[in-house]
């Protein structure tokens, strides 16, 4: 089974999002897409090179007049300035021009910098996304958000750049570790939360399948959190509006991780975010406390950490406050008012933040 999903933009196809069993399909996507003659640079990281490189290099190599590749050490704390300054050295030493293409091979890191190299080398050239992870697959490689971490900041320095192609094979899921695949769990199960119930429930039924990454059962999961995410993107591109609801659990997330210097991987912290916020929404009345605990099961079930130890609640506060999701000095917090209906709001306070961190921290 394989499926398609076109992303438009203001009533124009601008991309479109593959999703299939292997990498089959691969070249005659990217033949689509006129790359005939063009240079083409693979960047990706250490871990995925050894995995899937050769084979993407082998089939991208029919498809354009020259390939080279960039590998940088994987970790979240390669995805910096630093890390993009090598990559457009290399790009410069390869005469790459603007009609020139990058592919990002990997996870969400791979997928960020490559995504922001692609935007500002020679003021934007064209790339494609071929995900390896679930939380890539998602989340990071859809709707153009790129950029990369500065000093400790998240995703501090970035640019909106839309990929030519995002080409998800799931058959990559199966070389992830179970803790890789449980973080990318965060963001699914915030897509139900957010913006579908009926898909919410979808997860719980079918969670046996989908720990057992069933590419049929992944296939289909995939496609409907990517439906929600480019159904939202297509209404808000550039995080003016409606977008700002992707960052459900990401305030909170955003600041653990910091708390934690990156030791927790990123869907990880989203879901710590996201018990903090359904804890937050049901101590406003606006959906019952047991919906806390039945997230939590859901949770369980997919083996992700439900609470984490050593950390301050006032100081993940503090580090909300230097996020760059705030507006004229207030935190915009995405809360619930019921499964599938969240909501924007800017009225949080500090004692409301320590309510909801107290169903995460120890």
């Amino acid at each position: 089974m394989s499926r398609t999903l076109n992303v438009h933009q203001e009533g124009r196809r601008i991309y479109d999002i593959v999703l299939d069993s292997s990498f089959g399909s691969l070249s005659a996507e990217v033949k689509k897409l006129a790359v005939e003659g063009r240079r083409m640079c693979i960047v990706t990281d250490s871990t995925v090179a050894e995995l899937y490189l050769n084979q993407v290099e082998n089939i991208l190599r029919d498809c354009c007049k020259e390939i080279c590749v960039f590998i940088f050490p994987a970790g979240e704390e390669q995805k910096n300035l630093d890390t993009v300054q090598q990559l457009y050295e290399t790009l410069i030493r390869r005469h790459f021009d603007r009609k020139d293409w990058l592919v990002a091979l990997g996870g969400g890191v791979v997928g960020d910098l490559c995504g922001y190299a692609a935007a500002t080398y020679l003021r934007g050239v064209s790339f494609i996304q071929v995900p390896t992870t679930l939380l890539a697959q998602v989340d990071s490689s859809i709707g153009g958000k790129t950029g990369v971490d500065f000093s400790s900041y998240k995703n501090m320095v970035g640019a909106f750049h839309m990929p030519s192609l995002v080409y998800t094979n799931v058959e990559t899921l199966k070389t992830l570790s179970e803790e890789q695949y449980s973080s990318g769990m965060g963001e699914v199960i915030k897509h139900g939360l957010i913006q579908d119930s009926e898909y919410y429930d979808w997860l719980a039924a079918h969670r046996e399948e989908i720990w057992d990454r069933e590419a049929d059962t992944c296939i289909e999961m995939i496609a409907r959190s990517d439906e929600i995410k480019r159904r939202v993107v297509e209404e808000d591109p550039k995080e003016q509006g409606v977008r700002a609801l992707l960052n459900f659990g990401h305030t909170f997330g955003h600041a653990l991780e910091k708390q934690l210097s990156f030791s927790m991987l990123h869907g990880h912290c989203v879901g710590l975010g996201t018990i903090g916020a359904v804890k937050m929404s049901a101590a406003r009345g606006y959906i019952p406390e047991e919906t806390v605990d039945t997230l939590k099961a859901l949770m369980e079930t997919f083996h992700m950490p439900l609470s984490v130890g050593g950390i301050q609640a006032d100081r993940v506060i503090q580090d909300t406050k230097s996020d760059k999701k705030m507006d004229g000095g207030a935190i915009r917090f995405i809360l619930l008012r019921g499964i599938g209906q969240a909501f924007v709001d800017g009225t949080v306070t500090d004692d409301e933040m320590r309510s909801g961190l107290s169903a995460v921290l120890l």
